[in-house]
């Protein structure tokens, strides 16, 4: 493990040292993203540089929680929404919002912790009554990509634009695809072709895998969304990173690495050494879009809620006929007519299911919920190899960023995919340890 010297550091400090370098790295990418995005409203100044360091050394006490806790999805996926938080409350320093700065801090320190607390911790294994069979496995991952190419088939015949990345938000609105269309097209990217991706690498089923990550792809133009553009290789990486590293660590590393890229290129760009063309698109994409963002949508919807009314839950589809809602728009609608900025962009559950829904005081008691969830989430996977649970929900994770938690576990298949987890069959009764050593495949095919 000879990255940044991790093979010359005694093994209990590698994690440790790693989450708080990643801690200072986001602070770091934050200060840089202001000066290039302020008309955002994201900012910097020296004046405020003290407290915002206090506040997020601080913070990053409960990392330690991820020191003590072993894999499981909800690490994953805790660490994700960790730095999202971490994210927030470096920019709640600078924030030039008219809103209770204090309350929203305390309010998101909180949440977090409510939510890691279940999701790193609750991890039994559910007793299994059924499982498929091997054969019925190896049929399953066949009829995912079967109608995975059917699904984005007839997308195609709705929407197809092949457009550069820079131009996704001029073709977003002339997408006319029926809702239940892209229902299926969300489970199909969102969980079911991940999890087919990641059984046909255990199978070591190749050209399945290689089948599965070309059809990802394929949603790209059909849905015109940077996250399918990336789906594929991230799923690559992901399986690259849990080979390399334990994978603990390889959670750390695939934030921490593109982060640590995106900043070089930004000092490049600074210096002269790089043009813009070669050293922004890549730090606007991975440091500003994909870490930024996230965290900055925490402020526009604590300075929205806090002027006008809350949803309680009247923006989730199941509840909306069954009670009056202040608001006939999707949340990302309203937030971007109040702003002017940003686009249509969603947010993840602390923003959404917390802020929005209950307001900042109890916004805590929505990300327990969330992360028992996500405990039994944990609790349905405890019986497959842990590198499989990575790889097959690293795009879940993802949007658990950007996307409303009910938004998650309905439109984009995740309760569906826990169900797979829960009766996809092993070849052993006992996982591999989390020390990232080789996993118990799943069971070959006959």
């Amino acid at each position: 493990m000879g990255w940044i010297g991790l093979d010359r550091m005694p093994e209990r400090y590698r994690l440790p040292v790693l989450i708080y370098l990643h801690v200072a790295t986001i602070c770091l990418s934050l200060a840089c993203v202001a000066y290039l995005y302020s008309d955002y409203h994201i900012f910097f100044r020296r004046d405020g540089l003290l407290s915002a360091i206090v506040v997020a050394a601080a913070f990053s006490t409960v990392a330690s929680l991820f020191v003590y806790a072993e894999f499981s999805f909800g690490y994953f996926a805790g660490f994700y929404l960790f730095t999202m938080i971490a994210g927030y409350l470096w920019l709640n320093q600078f924030s030039e919002s008219i809103y209770n700065h204090a309350l929203s801090g305390l309010s998101a320190a909180a949440s977090a912790v409510a939510f890691l607390l279940p999701a790193l911790f609750i991890r039994s294994r559910l007793p299994q009554y059924w499982t498929l069979s091997p054969k019925a496995l190896d049929r399953l991952v066949d009829v995912i990509l079967v109608l995975g190419a059917v699904v984005v088939s007839v997308g195609a015949t709705y929407d197809f634009q092949l457009v550069s990345v820079e131009h996704i938000y001029d073709y977003r609105e002339s997408l006319r695809s029926p809702r239940a269309l892209n229902y299926l097209m969300g489970i199909m990217s969102g969980a079911l072709l991940p999890f087919a991706f990641a059984c046909c690498v255990e199978l070591k089923k190749n050209r399945r895998a290689m089948v599965a990550l070309l059809l990802l792809l394929a949603f790209y133009p059909v849905t015109v969304s940077k996250l399918a553009l990336l789906t594929s290789a991230w799923l690559v990486v992901m399986t690259i990173l849990s080979r390399v590293f334990e994978l603990r660590i390889a959670v750390v590393v695939s934030l921490l690495a593109p982060l640590t890229v995106g900043l070089l290129l930004f000092a490049l760009f600074e210096f002269g050494w790089a043009s813009y063309q070669i050293a922004i698109p890549y730090f606007g994409l991975v440091n500003f879009r994909m870490i930024a963002i996230p965290s900055l949508a925490m402020d526009y919807y604590n300075d929205f809620f806090f002027k006008h009314d809350l949803t309680y839950y009247c923006q989730i589809g199941l509840f909306k006929p069954l009670m009056s809602c202040p608001y006939d728009e999707p949340l990302s609608v309203v937030i971007y007519k109040a702003f002017g900025i940003g686009g249509y962009f969603n947010a993840s559950l602390f923003a959404t299911e917390g802020v929005a829904s209950i307001g900042a005081l109890f916004a805590p008691v929505a990300a327990l919920a969330c992360g028992l969830v996500i405990g039994l989430a944990n609790r349905a996977s405890a019986n497959l190899p842990p590198r499989f649970v990575m790889v097959s929900g690293a795009v879940l994770v993802q949007l658990l960023l950007n996307v409303p938690f009910t938004t998650v576990l309905l439109t984009h298949g995740a309760i569906l995919l826990f169900l797979l987890w829960y009766i996809t069959p092993l070849t052993t009764a006992e996982r591999s340890s989390d020390e990232g050593y080789p996993a118990p495949g799943l069971p070959t095919s006959r």
